[in-house]
């Protein structure tokens, strides 16, 4: 018989423990809570109050096995069920759908979470705009991809001031595929159709990050992934994510993490 959240609760310890002990004291609980979740449909009924947000589950098909209420009215559909068990290319315009698909291939074949894409969307009066994605993958207990979770925010403000555009998004995307190679403002610009100071601050007003900061962060979440998922050497992760060596982006990592990348492969070893 499954325990309830509220017992397992009861079971967290009662003196404080040695902060090695109360680290896997915690991990536990915490497995264990989720384990004795019945559902993710929870989530659902979160993500209905906040209408400028998508949330969806995905299986490896692409099919819908969970999605928030706020798609209905941008797709036109009468409820959230008439999504489930189809693939973006049934209930969304076809252009968009290509690019839905895609990212979610891309993550599916190299178990990377997409982070900060920019995508067109439909708001919910139908009318087109853009929205910022996140996917993460979901894997089983054995490790395999078997879906992914995806959330999506609505930028209401910059779609209407005319801040992103196709020649914007290409450039974003530049920055998101080929974060190995060297990356220059002056070029980003160009390719946008922008001078830099307006491309600048179109990346401060939709990521609230500089240009440069931006590059960073995506540089950032790739390495986490490697020290997350692989034993690849710390050295050849930080060519892989575009630093020129392993002091750069420890450097990197420690600003903005407060850890070395070697401290936090070892914490997420002991947290395993």
């Amino acid at each position: 018989m499954r325990e309830t959240p509220s017992a397992l609760a009861a079971r967290l310890p009662p003196k404080k423990p040695s902060p090695g002990h109360l680290r896997a004291d915690l991990d536990t609980w915490r497995q264990q809570f989720f384990r004795a979740l019945p559902d993710a449909r929870c989530l659902e009924t979160l993500f209905d109050r906040a209408p400028d947000i998508v949330f969806s589950i995905k299986d490896r098909a692409g099919r819908y096995v969970s999605i928030s209420e706020s798609c209905t009215e941008r797709c036109g559909l009468a409820s959230r069920h008439d999504a489930i068990g189809k693939t973006a290319h049934e209930i969304f315009p076809p252009h968009m759908a290509v690019r839905y698909q895609a990212q979610d291939l891309r993550l599916f074949d190299t178990g990377e979470p997409v982070v900060d894409n920019l995508d067109l969307t439909l708001f919910n009066d139908r009318s087109p705009g853009w929205c910022l994605t996140n996917k993460e993958p979901l894997r089983d207990a054995g490790g395999a991809i078997i879906g992914l979770v995806c959330m999506s925010r609505d930028l209401h403000e910059p779609s209407r001031a005319g801040f992103i555009d196709a020649r914007f998004v290409e450039a974003v995307d530049h920055i998101l595929t080929h974060y190995p190679a060297p990356l220059r403002i002056e070029s980003l610009a160009r390719r946008a159709g922008v001078s830099v100071a307006q491309f600048e601050r179109r990346m401060k007003r939709i990521f609230q990050l500089s240009a440069g900061q931006f590059i960073t962060k995506t540089r950032i979440d790739i390495a986490i992934n490697w020290l997350k998922g692989s034993d690849i050497a710390i050295a050849d992760i930080a060519l892989r994510c575009g630093f020129c060596d392993q002091s750069a982006l420890s450097r990197q990592f420690r600003a903005l993490t407060g850890l070395s990348p070697r401290q936090y492969r070892q914490l997420l070893r002991r947290g395993n």
